[in-house]
């Protein structure tokens, strides 16, 4: 097992959905955050043009293989980075506290240049390129982009805030 989370918190501990906590995005809009070894489970999602068609039952199984190894963060500490592979593809990495047996672990290394959104699924594109541009001012040339949903559709309506966090690889 690994030390607690060395990331910014995510989540307040105040639930009001029995599903969501409240998004705590305050330690990551315009910041670097560096990633040391963070292990993560990994599933895929079926896309369509960049729209995931199974999402909430590979969250679901994400979430059922990280409370099975007993490797469930804090919930200050809820992280689930997703990014497109390809218009038809997209991994989804759950941050966890240490290795599930029989599932997909991955480490996650390295510094990443973050932003903070607040909106529709539907400016990802444009939230895309905007942490890109923050990579770049930081004199960094940006690999890949994940992003992190805060919330699902439901609780995102409910807070009346759909908060997403990019992460842009910087080094």
């Amino acid at each position: 097992m690994t030390g607690p989370a060395t990331y910014p918190t995510t989540c307040t501990t105040r639930n009001e959905t029995d599903c969501c906590a409240v998004p705590d995005v305050a330690g990551w809009d315009r910041r670097t955050v560096v990633f040391a070894g963070q292990p993560f489970i990994r599933r895929t999602t079926r896309n369509v043009l960049h729209v995931p068609v199974n999402m909430a039952r590979t969250m679901s199984a994400l979430q059922t293989d990280a409370q099975r190894g007993g490797v469930l963060p804090e919930t200050s500490h809820v992280l689930v980075l997703s990014r497109d592979l390809s218009p038809w593809r997209a991994e989804h990495l759950m941050a966890v506290t240490g290795p599930v047996e029989g599932a997909d672990n991955v480490e996650l290394s390295g510094t990443f240049a973050s932003r903070v959104f607040e909106g529709p699924f539907r400016n990802a594109g444009s939230w895309d390129r905007d942490v890109r541009e923050y990579a770049e001012s930081l004199g960094a040339d940006p690999h890949e982009v994940y992003f992190f949903y805060t919330t699902c559709p439901a609780c995102a309506k409910h807070y009346s805030k759909n908060y997403v966090i990019a992460l842009a690889r910087i080094a």
